[in-house]
């Protein structure tokens, strides 16, 4: 029976992924109907906590990027990487990593992709290089981001524990993640400084110089955001949200600035997720009422869009899985308690090849971080493979990769014959598996 039921989840995972994360929530409604009313188990319980925080950080984010925060940022990117043409392929991806850092979703770097590829075509530098790269760095970024939603959850998680061992704080969080993160994306870098054949080498791309009409479209338009003037307000939202996220840093790092309440008879600091919930709608109320900002316009943007598909993902996701894991946890810890124990990185592997299933890294995180932590895995080993969350490049179907494929104009960037062999796959294996070793010894050293 666990086997069909556990069956019944892969089969919904595989079926969801088809239809985007909007397709994975919704159709994670099927498996835990059936769960329920076909196998009898009783239903578990939705990620709520996770799910407002959530909400609170997409809407912060949606109203700086509503009020021109965003493009603010990508400007000031866009001069570094215009400045120095010549280091696109190292600089690229520490731009976009950086872009995601600050925001919390590697959606907003879209807009970077493009101008990438410009720069190192007029420098006449493989596009490959720099774009395959960028695009895994600005995933790579969310482990690290204070304000993503798989740090978020990852908080989120290790707070349930109600007290039992260790309170993890936000900052003991990232003072792993963003290094380790940092590391990998910059062993991936120095890795494509040279890859792939120089254009003057490359058949394929030389072939299309030939043609007048394919040379005018590679080398015809130059995307730019330089020519773009910013309101003062624009200014101002960034500046805001910068000081949200570092009042949430500070009072994660100093406990004591919070205040303390009764919790199950014990007195206790507030929560972090309250007060990244609080903090982040109140960075949103500032920025709404100081910057002149639409408030109708703040649902229509990529990054509030992009948001709500994932609070649905993890729902949905989230609540199946717990369903399936509380209901069989005696039978689960009995076979696979020793060895998760025993070889904690098997909870590394399990997570990442869950995050290519769901292709979400919080919904990954929802669905197997606390099934480790109740197989008896450290919470400190679940900070030292944070990094595996991120494995849905495996397959070039994530939209970052597709878009980052869509404006590279050369075709280097590009889906190989066998769907495997993608531009995406060796920097995606090396940032992940340098981040994970530089993760665990983070944390052996320091904790």
């Amino acid at each position: 029976m666990i086997t069909l039921e556990f069956a019944v989840i892969i089969l919904c995972l595989l079926v969801g992924t088809r239809f985007g994360g909007m397709g994975l929530g919704l159709i994670s409604g099927i498996g835990l109907f059936i769960l329920c009313f076909v196998f009898g188990l009783e239903p578990g319980k939705p990620p709520v906590e996770v799910m407002l925080t959530i909400l609170a950080v997409i809407g912060c984010a949606a109203t700086l990027q509503t009020a021109g925060g965003l493009n603010v940022m990508m400007q000031c990117a866009e001069k570094l990487l215009r400045k120095h043409p010549q280091h696109i392929t190292l600089l690229a991806p520490f731009t976009t990593w950086t872009l995601t850092f600050l925001c919390g979703t590697g959606h907003v770097v879209y807009t970077m992709f493009p101008i990438i590829a410009d720069i190192a075509l007029k420098k006449g530098i493989r596009p490959e290089r720099p774009m395959a790269v960028a695009s895994v760095a600005s995933q790579m970024a969310i482990t690290a981001s204070p304000v993503s939603v798989a740090v978020v959850s990852l908080v989120s998680i290790l707070g349930a524990q109600h007290g039992i061992g260790h309170a993890w704080s936000i900052l003991e969080i990232l003072a792993v993640s963003v290094p380790a993160s940092l590391f990998g994306v910059a062993i991936a870098a120095l890795w494509s400084l040279r890859r792939g054949k120089e254009l003057a080498d490359d058949p394929e791309f030389q072939a299309k110089l030939t043609d007048p009409k394919q040379r005018e479209f590679i080398y015809g338009s130059t995307e730019t955001l330089l020519n773009q003037r910013f309101s003062r307000e624009a200014y101002w939202s960034t500046w805001i949200f910068f000081a949200g996220i570092l009042v949430v840093v500070l009072l994660g790092a100093l406990p004591e600035l919070r205040p303390s309440f009764e919790v199950k008879g014990k007195i206790a600091p507030l929560s972090m997720n309250l007060v990244i919930q609080m903090m982040m709608l109140i960075a949103g109320a500032v920025m709404l009422m100081v910057c002149k900002v639409n408030a109708a316009a703040i649902s229509n943007g990529a990054v509030f869009k992009a948001g709500m598909v994932a609070i649905f993902s993890v729902f949905g996701v989230a609540w199946m899985s717990d369903t399936f894991f509380q209901a069989h946890l005696p039978e689960l810890k009995m076979a696979l308690e020793g060895v998760v124990q025993n070889h904690p990185w098997t909870y590394a592997i399990v997570l990442f090849l869950v995050s290519k299933l769901v292709n979400s890294q919080a919904a990954a995180l929802t669905a197997v971080a606390p099934m480790g932590l109740m197989l008896g895995v450290e919470p400190k080993m679940l900070i030292a493979f944070f990094p595996a969350a991120y494995g849905y490049f495996v397959l070039p179907t994530y939209p970052s990769d597709l878009a980052c494929i869509g404006f590279d104009r050369s075709g280097t960037t590009r889906i190989g014959k066998f769907i495997i062999n993608h531009s995406f796959i060796l920097p995606g294996l090396i940032s992940v598996s340098c981040a994970c070793m530089a993760s665990y010894l983070l944390v052996q050293a320091l904790y």
